[in-house]
């Protein structure tokens, strides 16, 4: 049986197959369904998940949407390793947002650690890959 997560964001995306080759090609994630008319694809990488569907005139649209999209959010996609996608990026000069460091936020009474970096998708969502990386006393 497929894992279905409780909350998959959907993007609404202005070139479906640009999009499509962007998540599975570059970045690696895999297409679990897919259908057309409109053109959607649900996509996975490990359990993170992502929805892609392309914008037409009845979209579910709260508003005008200009470049780039997602504006004020970041997806964080936790993997057990970010260094494939990472190498990817770099090795087809894709720009990054915010390049790779290491970064260690308090959680209660210890300082628990990733690694991470950031990326627009081709319609600007920001993307936050980040692996854990451990914790340390605060």
């Amino acid at each position: 049986m497929q894992y279905w997560s409780a909350m998959v964001p959907e993007l609404s995306v202005s070139k479906f197959e640009k999009s499509k080759n962007f998540y599975t090609k570059t970045l690696g994630f895999s297409v679990i369904h897919e259908r057309s008319n409109p053109s959607f694809a649900y996509l996975e990488y490990e359990k993170a998940q992502i929805m892609i569907e392309e914008l037409k005139d009845d979209s579910w649209q709260t508003g005008k949407l200009e470049f780039p999209f997602g504006r004020g959010i970041n997806f964080q996609i936790e993997l057990t390793d970010i260094s494939k996608i990472y190498e990817n990026l770099k090795q087809t000069k894709y720009p990054l947002f915010k390049d790779l460091e290491e970064n260690w936020y308090r959680v209660a009474d210890v300082d628990s650690g990733q690694k991470e970096f950031l990326v627009q998708d081709p319609d600007g969502y920001l993307l936050r890959f980040c692996q854990y990386i451990g914790e340390r006393e605060a």
